[in-house]
């Protein structure tokens, strides 16, 4: 799946990771994790294309992906998310929730969601039904986008240095995923988890 994906970035490029990114910013659960650190990797080793412009693709395919999930939830509204949401990967207790820190940080909350797990592909759904303004929604997901691209840019590069991960060995791959659930899962735990508890 790897091999399929360096290769299509030849002819790809920046279009298709931010292709990607938009898939991952909606209900499909496509992990940015997989798309950024490989095109990182690529840009380090090959040079066809730039951590940048990395950056910025996947910035604005996060942006698009959140803005048609915004737009068809502030068109649709609550009621019809609540009735089929459940169909989508979205159920009445996590849309509580992430309602819940919507509500509570506003703008503040789209720019942290964007970069913690689990909420990160719902806030464009929440943004929407609470009519957060979409000027201030863009500016805040494309920032906190641009910063999670990074992240992962850093986190292909690091990894791309890891000569026994190029050649394929399983136990360390297994170790870095590892290593990147458990961080990505802590910082959800700290803060949003909690939050959502004590606003329960």
């Amino acid at each position: 799946m790897i091999d399929w994906y360096l290769g299509a970035l030849d002819s790809g490029g920046y279009g298709l990771v931010a292709l990607l990114m938009a898939v991952e910013s909606s209900i499909v659960p496509l992990p940015s994790e997989l798309v950024i650190p490989p095109a990182a990797h690529l840009a380090v080793t090959t040079g066809r294309m730039s951590l940048p412009g990395i950056v910025a693709a996947g910035a604005i395919g996060s942006w698009l992906g959140s803005s048609v999930m915004y737009a068809a939830a502030r068109l649709l509204g609550r009621p019809l998310v609540v009735r089929y949401g459940r169909y989508l990967l979205v159920p009445p207790a996590k849309l509580e929730a992430a309602e819940r820190w919507s509500a509570s940080y506003g703008g503040y909350g789209v720019f942290a969601a964007r970069l913690l797990p689990v909420i990160r592909h719902l806030i464009g759904i929440l943004a929407g039904i609470v009519r957060l303004r979409y000027g201030r929604f863009s500016v805040v997901t494309l920032a906190g986008s641009a910063i999670w691209s990074a992240v992962l840019c850093w986190l292909g590069v690091v990894a791309g240095a890891d000569q026994a991960l190029l050649a394929g060995d399983l136990h360390r791959v297994t170790l870095w995923l590892a290593a990147v659930v458990a961080v990505l899962g802590v910082l959800y735990w700290l803060f949003v988890h909690r939050q959502m508890r004590r606003r329960h």
